[in-house]
């Protein structure tokens, strides 16, 4: 199977379950995040505002974030994000030099 053949709602259905579960994990830092699977939320968002660029309401960057984290990025990062060790920033880096570009 390939994801031609997967219907498009259920598609997006996996995609706002998977925003909700990262919403109920805000333990799970972006850096983490970044360190291990090479995305983020900010990521998340991102694809989300690109996906609705050619529809009839493209999202702004803030608005997608705000989609993705369940209020105002800069609330989000003002109760949940801590400071990244130099660990973790070495990991997000490797991790990320290893996405596909594009």
């Amino acid at each position: 199977m390939n994801r031609a053949d997967i219907d498009q709602s259920a598609a997006a259905s996996a995609f706002w379950r998977l925003i909700d579960h990262l919403g109920h994990r805000s333990d799970a830092q972006n850096v983490e995040l970044m360190g291990l699977a090479g995305f983020c939320r900010n990521c998340l968002a991102d694809w989300l505002r690109e996906a609705t660029e050619a529809g009839e309401r493209p999202l702004s960057k803030d608005e997608a974030r705000e989609a993705v984290y369940g209020m105002p990025y800069e609330a989000w990062k003002e109760h949940f994000q801590q400071p990244a060790s130099p660990e973790q920033l070495t990991r997000m880096k490797e991790s990320v030099a290893r996405n596909p570009t594009g």
